[in-house]
């Protein structure tokens, strides 16, 4: 089992930045992928970033394409989101996840974090 703890949310004003960690625990050696999906209020669960975590290959949807950066540090089992240039629509819950592929499809991550707010104002 992986346990996934996010941090860093907050409300920030359009155009500022955050960023983003996850922090991972438990059976990480069987860790092949980690991602980023948001979700907005009456909104479905959307991709947003992914990495595979040995190789460090990164993933993105278009919508955040040159604003987000997705990274990670091995030794301390964490994952960052660099969040540049904030717009209001990138108001949402932010949810890190762990799984066996490297996919942008929730379905395909078995660990969830709990998720962690983000506020852009406009």
């Amino acid at each position: 089992q992986v346990q996934l703890v996010e941090s860093g949310g907050g409300l920030v004003q359009a155009g500022g930045s955050l960023r983003l960690s996850c922090a991972a625990s438990g059976r990480t050696n069987s860790m092949y992928a980690m991602a980023w999906f948001r979700q907005a209020p009456g909104k479905e669960r959307e991709f947003v970033a992914a990495i595979n975590w040995s190789a460090g290959n990164t993933w993105y949807s278009d919508s955040v394409k040159g604003r987000f950066t997705m990274s990670r540090d091995n030794a301390k089992n964490t994952a960052f989101l660099q969040m540049n240039s904030l717009k209001p629509e990138d108001t949402a819950v932010y949810f890190c996840a762990a799984g066996d592929f490297l996919i942008p499809e929730p379905s395909y991550y078995e660990h969830w974090g709990q998720g962690t707010q983000v506020t852009v104002s406009s």
